[in-house]
């Protein structure tokens, strides 16, 4: 298992509450696959550079985890058609 940071964007037309339990929907899929969740940064509601899908904002989320390629493809696979994910990036932790 390899380490990795994860950066996801959840929509901004969610309340507080519809945010948090798509955010605790989101962890459950990789922890669901094996993957050990680390430290997570709420970066909280930014501006895009560019429109996304006619939308100008976003709620950012980061997190460290360790997982095998199974889980990450998975997340993938739900992120893409979970219709409240703006985006999503892997990048390997190197820390």
């Amino acid at each position: 298992m390899k380490k990795y940071e994860l950066m996801y964007i959840v929509k901004d037309g969610l309340d507080e509450a519809a945010r948090k339990a798509e955010i605790e929907k989101l962890h459950g899929i990789l922890t669901s696959n094996g993957a050990k969740l680390g430290d997570v940064k709420e970066w909280g509601l930014r501006d895009f550079a560019y429109p996304i899908n006619k939308q100008t904002k976003g709620y950012y989320v980061v997190l460290k985890l360790t997982a095998d390629e199974a889980a990450l493809n998975e997340f993938s696979r739900l992120a893409k058609i979970d219709q409240n994910v703006v985006r999503h990036l892997f990048t390997v932790d190197n820390d």
